[in-house]
């Protein structure tokens, strides 16, 4: 959408009520929202850039799915979903880890209180929002979390697909740096089975050429 300068052309809300600091609880709310979650950009993941020289933070992954999910979406199955729905929750599904941190995947005892910690996290990082947007964007974290609906399946596959790429397409040095064999990475990459079946084989491909080019164990 456009933005016009032309008063006849905005909403009618934006040509009554000139926002100015201070003027609007709500505003304030927003841009406190908007302020907090720019600390993303300084979480850090496992996985690594494509050209191998740093550590991919959250925003960046964020930012990488939501992408896919309009380039992938023929591969979402079913006609009804929502593709907004699924790009929304993957713009907010890591937002938590501002306060709980990224918990890496295969991280056994890290995971124990994951939902835990993400939970108080969620609690205090949507709270920021006027009530009702703090309440929509709970809901789609709720959404991705409980993977029950299509939406959320679809955004789940999707969100383990962009790592594997990255672990795959930079011959597996996370996965030999943590010691990871190929068994739990199919674990791992169950969830694109469910929620993105096209997809099933093109990852199941990966994770055997992986093994059997040396960079993923066996």
């Amino acid at each position: 959408m456009m933005l016009d300068s032309n008063q006849e052309n905005r909403p009618a809300a934006a040509v009554d009520q000139e926002l100015t600091p201070g003027q609007s609880d709500r505003f304030k709310k927003q841009i406190e929202f908007i302020l907090e979650v720019d600390k993303l950009k300084h979480v850090l993941r496992q996985t690594l850039l494509l050209d191998r020289s740093r550590r991919e933070n959250s925003a960046e992954h964020s930012w990488h799915i939501a992408l896919m999910v309009f380039l992938f979406a023929e591969y979402c199955p079913g006609t009804d979903v929502d593709l907004l729905q699924v790009m929304k929750m993957l713009l907010v599904h890591d937002l938590v880890e501002i306060d709980a941190g990224d918990t890496y995947c295969y991280d056994a005892e890290g995971r124990q209180d994951q939902t835990q910690r993400e939970t108080v996290a969620a609690d205090r990082i949507f709270g920021l929002l006027p009530d009702d947007q703090a309440a929509g964007l709970r809901a789609l974290w709720d959404e991705f979390e409980a993977r029950k609906t299509p939406a959320a399946k679809f955004a789940n596959a999707l969100d383990r697909v962009q790592p594997m790429l990255n672990n795959y397409f930079t011959d597996g040095i996370t996965w030999q740096e943590n010691q990871i064999r190929s068994h739990q990475v199919h674990q791992r990459m169950r969830p694109v089975k469910d929620g993105a079946p096209a997809l099933w084989n093109y990852v199941s491909n990966l994770i055997e050429d992986a093994v059997a080019k040396g960079i993923l164990a066996k």
